[in-house]
């Protein structure tokens, strides 16, 4: 064979390869899926976008999706994200106990799953989370503390969340050994898609019944407390005529605080930015590193420290008191 031949050959070789190297790569890369809850909720969107951020910097395909606070839509994009054959899911404030059917089906399918504040499953890795029984400690005494132990409040809730759930079951527990503090009035938040309307048509409710007859209101997280804010503000209740605590953390929450028109009084702030990647990092650690869930962390939960922000401690603007 003559030396320009060969020469070609090699050329169309190397060529071949070249193109074929893209595809071997991009049939390399790792595909991960990041489904939030309810975007429109910030907290939600947060995490899902600091995972995804985080999965990005990682050269790796990310699927983030949205279920809108639609349970048969969150069911979907779990079952879509097995059918893709992702190599992980991050489910960030989702609902285990109604999607333990997809989550057993992802594990059957070898798909690791890690959920950031939703609660577990047998069928997930872990959970991200921060320790709920402290935050709604956290909240409650603060509140309690600004009406020195005595004194009306009103709360309003969130059951279908695991973690609102457990911080006000700690209300409770508080209320319980503190008898000079008596709750007047509870709004349950109950929809998941309007829950904005449904926060405001029941808080209006119940401030316009007890006017004048509360010191404090305590909410399950920020965004409601938001609403709240919004409809002591344009009743003309001034900043520290009622104490209003809530969880969750952010920087609304800590404009309001700064803000001398908002009554937001005070936040157990979560780190859901860090959560997201903290998520992202152990997916890392297992899916290319070849560590085991127990390498990471032992038991069902990976918790993170909060932190409670009110006017002495809030960051300025921009900046995160972790």
């Amino acid at each position: 064979m003559s030396f320009p031949r060969i020469a070609a050959i090699c050329c169309l070789l190397a060529a071949a390869l070249f193109l074929a190297a893209p595809a071997s790569y991009a049939a390399d890369k790792t595909k991960i899926g990041v489904i939030a809850f309810q975007m429109s909720s910030e907290t939600h969107a947060r995490t899902a976008k600091a995972a995804e951020k985080a999965a990005k910097a990682l050269g790796w395909d990310v699927t983030l999706l949205n279920s809108r606070g639609s349970l048969t839509e969150h069911a979907a994009q779990l079952e879509n994200l097995i059918q893709a054959k992702v190599n992980g899911i991050v489910v960030c404030m989702g609902k285990p106990v109604q999607f333990d059917g997809q989550f057993e089906a992802a594990k059957k399918a070898g798909i690791p799953v890690i959920t950031v504040m939703s609660g577990t499953s047998p069928h997930t890795l872990f959970e991200i989370t921060v320790n709920e029984y402290q935050v709604g400690a956290q909240a409650a005494l603060y509140l309690l503390g600004c009406l020195n132990y005595q004194g009306n409040i009103m709360a309003q809730r969130f059951e279908s969340h695991v973690g609102c759930r457990i911080r006000g079951k700690l209300l409770d527990v508080v209320l319980s050994e503190n008898k000079a503090v008596k709750v007047i009035g509870n709004h349950t938040m109950a929809r998941t898609k309007s829950w904005r309307e449904d926060v405001k048509n029941g808080m209006e409710a119940l401030i316009l019944k007890n006017q004048g007859k509360f010191q404090g209101i305590w909410a399950s997280f920020d965004a409601q407390a938001f609403i709240i804010d919004d409809i002591l503000s344009q009743q003309g209740i001034k900043k520290g005529d009622i104490a209003l605590v809530s969880i969750d953390g952010g920087q609304e929450v800590f404009r309001r605080i700064r803000d001398p028109k908002s009554l937001m009084t005070a936040t157990v702030a979560i780190p859901f930015e860090i959560m997201g990647e903290k998520a992202v990092e152990s997916m890392d650690q297992i899916l290319n590193h070849g560590k085991t869930k127990e390498d990471l962390v032992q038991g069902p939960y990976m918790l993170l420290d909060a932190v409670l922000v009110d006017k002495n401690n809030v960051p300025e603007e921009g900046k995160w008191p972790f």
